[in-house]
């Protein structure tokens, strides 16, 4: 037998566009709800449900995602266009994707919006890592202003092309990793698509022996 499904009432507050596929959606937060920095939750709405993790810390007043519109996307049309105080179902917090502290420096990891959690830790009061947020656009390094101070070593990564500028490195995160991070033992936490994931943890095994990997997956 299927384990029952637990979910609360939720309504839509706020929708905030960051870029023009990007906006912030912020739900209520249900009475007595609880969640980690890192974690994820699940939003339905309409028959339709897709995980998201929040932006926000576990301490504010409503819960914040960030989200990039997919045309095509299961749930994205919907959160993009819904009126103000449509109401949604939201689920208990779930996963393990949580700031860990340990005595190696923790290398924070992110795709997209898959700087999510990464902005919601430091909104929890996690600082001193260094941050690798790897877009196709400066327009799409979302919460710079808040993630660059709490960070040790900040670093946007490029792909797109862009005009060369010292302020971002010219090239995706997984090159970096491979030519500019120093040998050592590290805590990384990878969060962004598959592909990322998946080429940052061979460039770990073969270059950081002896770190440790934690890894969301967005898609």
């Amino acid at each position: 037998m299927e384990a029952e499904i637990t979910t609360f009432p939720t309504e839509l507050i706020q929708r905030r566009w960051l870029s023009e596929k990007t906006f912030e959606i912020k739900f209520s937060k249900p009475s007595a709800y609880r969640i980690q920095a890192g974690q994820r939750v699940r939003i339905y709405y309409q028959g339709l449900d897709r995980d998201y993790t929040p932006v926000s810390a576990p301490q504010d007043p409503e819960i914040t995602l960030c989200v990039r519109k997919v045309d095509s996307g299961k749930l994205t049309p919907a959160l993009s266009t819904a009126e103000i105080d449509t109401r949604f179902e939201i689920s208990k917090s779930e996963g393990h994707f949580t700031f860990k502290p340990s005595g190696r420096l923790p290398v924070f990891v992110a795709t997209g919006t898959g700087i999510a959690p990464f902005c919601s830790m430091v909104r929890a009061g996690v600082t001193g890592f260094t941050l690798l947020h790897g877009v196709d656009s400066p327009h799409d390094l979302y919460y710079q202003s808040e993630l660059e101070p709490a960070a040790s070593s900040y670093i946007p990564c490029i792909s797109g092309e862009y005009p060369s500028s010292g302020e971002y490195f010219p090239g995706r995160v997984t090159e970096y990793l491979q030519k500019q991070l120093p040998p050592a033992k590290y805590d990384f936490y990878l969060c962004g698509r598959l592909e990322m994931i998946r080429e940052v943890t061979w460039l770990v095994d073969e270059q950081f022996s002896g770190s440790l990997i934690y890894s969301e997956q967005f898609y």
